[in-house]
């Protein structure tokens, strides 16, 4: 287990308040657009970075590690401006990143590789061993730490990136689809490996994936993009609050119930003895007064919540029409 780092968020107040902050960021790749025009601010914490294929994720995350130039705008990364060697090198040191692409060296075993890594983020040479020992224990790798990488699973493969993201206890955490190609136990050990470090060692994490009940279960933040815009961000907790949508489910006559509904001006949307309503917070009192009389029984009714998929499907396919500035 590594030694308990200190809390590596400050106040969230001031200039420190966002760990992320991009100003008119524009990628272009020749006569393709990447990232366009692009005005985010991510505050410190666990955050999910979501968008369909080509959303302009990865370029996001490059350009933000100093890897490729913008072509125009700015950003900061834990204070720092991005687009200098110097620069680029200090937020390199500060970050931690697991690329979503195989990054290791295959005739390395596991900890000659992380040390390595350690090394490059500026640790001593016995130090960065030390530190590989730690973090591979850590993440639950025993003795196959000693067998060529090229020996692993796909599931040890991305056990040992998280590890060389850790190495040189970073301050944030740069996670690029850490459970692709995982069992589903061993994404359900990285999971609660992310959450441990975020919550116990209360590291800053941007999660970046297409799975969105692993951001759900993972996040306390989300940021949407689609064609290099962004198109939504917000707490988690407040985008999937209780909506002004009503789920009712009855016994009795559909039919009926949906003319009882009309009569009394109430949007709604049927599905068998379910209805999704759209009305104010009095309804349900007005739907017991609806049914007054008749052979219809309310058997369920409250608040619908969304889900990320909810969201995230309904914003994607808005934006195709025109991109929305997020919350």
């Amino acid at each position: 287990m590594p030694a308990k780092p200190k809390n590596d968020r400050p106040a969230k107040e001031g200039p420190q308040e966002w760990i992320i902050e991009t100003r008119q960021l524009t990628k272009c790749y020749g006569m393709v657009t990447a990232i366009d025009s692009l005005d985010i601010r991510i505050p410190y914490g666990t955050v999910g970075l979501l968008g369909p294929n080509g959303a302009g994720k990865s370029t996001l995350i490059k350009c933000l590690l100093g890897l490729i130039n913008p072509s125009q705008g700015t950003a900061r990364v834990l204070g720092y401006d991005i687009g200098t060697l110097e620069t680029g090198l200090a937020i390199r040191q500060r970050i931690g990143y697991m690329p979503e692409s195989d990054c290791l060296i295959p005739d390395m075993d596991a900890v000659e590789h992380v040390k390595y890594m350690g090394e490059l983020s500026g640790l001593p040479p016995m130090d960065a061993l030390q530190r590989a020992h730690e973090v591979l224990h850590y993440i639950g790798v025993g003795d196959e730490r000693y067998r060529p990488i090229k020996t692993y699973s796909t599931g040890m493969k991305q056990k040992i990136k998280m590890a060389q993201a850790l190495v040189h206890d970073p301050k944030l955490l740069l996670l690029d689809e850490p459970t692709n190609g995982m069992d589903p136990k061993g994404r359900e050990e990285m999971l609660e490996l992310i959450k441990d470090i975020a919550q116990n060692y209360k590291k800053n994490v941007i999660f970046s994936s297409h799975l969105l009940p692993d951001v759900e279960y993972i996040c306390e933040y989300v940021v949407i993009m689609s064609s290099g815009h962004l198109v939504l961000q917000g707490s988690l907790a407040e985008l999937t609050k209780a909506s002004r949508l009503y789920e009712v489910r009855i016994k009795g006559d559909p039919e009926r119930f949906a003319a009882l509904l009309r009569k009394a001006s109430i949007k709604f949307e049927p599905s068998g003895s379910l209805f999704l309503l759209e009305a104010d917070d009095g309804v349900i009192n007005r739907l017991y007064g609806l049914v007054e009389g008749t052979d219809i029984q309310l058997r369920h009714a409250a608040q619908a919540k969304r889900s990320l998929e909810d969201i995230f499907v309904s914003n994607i396919v808005q934006a195709k029409g025109g991109v929305k500035n997020g919350a």
